[in-house]
């Protein structure tokens, strides 16, 4: 029965009577396109230009009959196939089993994770990505949550690859964090696709990185200017002032505090490099703080009645005995001292005070009556290389190193380093046992 209706409507096609039939179904296009080229034969146009015009009505009428006899031939065809029920694809959805035991593994981690659907909304997170986004309810789309069009832009293209990707998002609030963001496909216990999207914090080796070349930079700056003087006094001294005794006599002064002060630079590099070698190590040994600041005081008097400056001493009756090493220590209270003599020398003294022991937390500090320090220089003097005024510090003979190193020193102590400052009125270091 369906065989002989498709060869009817085949017959149809090729027959007289269809075309017949076709060509008075579009018998109002032809009647237009005749009309619109008498108007136009009437308006004065030649008589070319109207052929042309109706010729292509009519060939437009034509393509619009073959391309219903088409669409009837393929309704003809249909009706030749069995009918078929034909329902839409659904992925299986995750059980709750599966989104437990995988919350189980992502809770595991300590970087953020997130899993994702192949829709780009968010199945899971773990308690690191809920600490930096916050609470994600279940099927929230990924991009309500996560501004960041690079880190959109990776997800699609993986889940439309069905690939890897890798990408890094730098955040600038509320501090300054880089990420390493991957998405991957998750092979796991469903038949539902699953993308799992995580983030390494790589912050602390940039700011490594970073203040590893800042430190180099800077080394190669500090040892550069005495190298450079001591070579162009070396070149005339061979040269226009070969037989000037007076200009020998003052060059080789010169030269010799150019030698000096990349010898201070270079012990104080060695003993950061030390240091740091040492850092983890907590020193086992106990040292009482009394005699030990006398001493200090005893070797810095010379210099502080160079400077005018009078050193004035508090210390209790009692020990005050602290775990530490006693060179380190020494350097540590010399450092500190002996700078407030130098940038404090305005005050003309400086007070320091130790107190504390047995049950009570230990404090030394330094107070010079100075300039002081700007607000804004007091969170970096203990970088490396940082100077409040370059070339006071220069002049007084400093390389940029000593609170670094009384930093390095206390972090081993366990101690802490506590800085107060006002300007014209002084500054007071503080150390906190």
């Amino acid at each position: 029965m369906l065989a002989r209706e498709w060869v009817a409507v085949t017959d149809q096609r090729t027959g007289l009577g269809w075309l017949t039939a076709q060509l008075w179904g579009e018998r109002v296009l032809i009647a237009s396109a005749f009309f619109v080229g008498f108007m136009m034969w009437l308006a004065g146009l030649h008589l070319g230009w109207v052929s042309f015009a109706v010729l292509l009505l009519i060939i437009a009428g034509l393509l619009r009959m073959e391309r219903r006899a088409a669409e009837a031939g393929s309704k003809a065809m249909a009706g030749l196939a069995v009918p078929v029920s034909v329902q839409p694809a659904v992925e299986p959805a995750p059980t709750a089993d599966d989104l437990t035991a995988i919350a189980a593994v992502l809770g595991a981690l300590d970087a953020p994770a997130l899993l994702l659907s192949a829709r780009e909304t968010v199945k899971l997170q773990n308690r690191a990505a809920e600490a930096i986004f916050g609470p994600i309810p279940q099927g929230s789309d990924l991009a309500g949550r996560i501004r960041a069009p690079g880190i959109l832009d990776m997800v699609r293209d993986a889940i439309g690859s069905g690939q890897p990707r890798e990408t890094e998002h730098a955040e600038r609030l509320p501090s300054e964090t880089v990420y390493v963001v991957r998405i991957a496909p998750l092979a796991g216990p469903t038949t539902e696709p699953l993308w799992l999207l995580t983030f390494r914090d790589i912050s602390q080796a940039r700011r490594i990185d970073r203040m590893r070349s800042d430190f180099i930079a800077n080394a190669s700056h500090e040892l550069r200017t005495p190298l450079a003087s001591l070579r162009g006094f070396i070149e005339t001294l061979q040269g226009p002032a070969k037989n000037d005794a007076k200009a020998h006599e003052r060059f080789l002064i010169i030269m010799h505090e150019q030698a000096t002060r990349m010898s201070r630079l270079v012990d104080d590099l060695l003993s950061l490099s030390r240091l740091e070698l040492r850092s983890n190590l907590t020193p086992d040994q106990t040292v009482d703080l009394v005699p030990l600041l006398g001493h200090v005081r005893d070797s810095l008097q010379p210099l502080a009645s160079d400077l005018g400056v009078e050193i004035k001493l508090d210390l209790p009756k009692h020990p005050v005995p602290v775990p530490g090493d006693r060179d380190e220590l020494v350097e540590v209270f010399e450092n500190l001292i002996e700078n407030a003599c130098k940038y404090g020398q305005e005050g003309k003294r400086v007070d320091v005070v130790l107190s504390g022991g047995g049950d009570t937390p230990v404090e030394f500090s330094v107070t010079d009556y100075g300039p002081g320090i700007p607000p804004e220089h007091v969170p970096r003097i203990t970088e490396r290389f940082y100077r409040v005024n370059v070339e006071a510090s220069r002049s007084k003979k400093g390389t940029g190193l000593g609170l670094a190193i009384v930093k390095h020193i206390l972090t081993r102590h366990r101690a802490r380093l506590v800085v107060k400052s006002e300007v014209g009125k002084g500054t007071v270091f503080t150390v906190k046992f």
